[in-house]
């Protein structure tokens, strides 16, 4: 693994934001993903204002409406395959 002195620590948290469109899901109070990914990552995107804070005991975390536009776009630019072809 790189020295963590050498780790762009916002392109890891846009990668985990782009993951976390895959395990967000809506109910009548909002967005919510399960918070499954490294704590200094999570406590990142908390402080960036995109989820709740992760250091609660619920298993799942609050989502902004803006973090989840911005996992979407995310999302596809790092994982959709060329040519509009998607994935079921």
């Amino acid at each position: 693994m790189a020295n963590p002195m050498d780790i762009d620590c916002d392109k890891v948290d846009e990668c985990t934001l782009s993951l976390l469109y895959l395990v967000t899901s809506q109910d009548k109070y909002g967005s919510r993903a399960w918070k499954s990914f490294g704590w200094a990552t999570m406590d990142r995107l908390h402080e960036k204002g995109y989820i709740s804070d992760p250091k609660s005991k619920a298993k799942s975390v609050a989502v902004s409406e803006e973090a989840v536009s911005r996992a979407r776009e995310l999302f596809e630019q790092f994982f959709a395959k060329q040519g509009g072809d998607r994935a079921a």
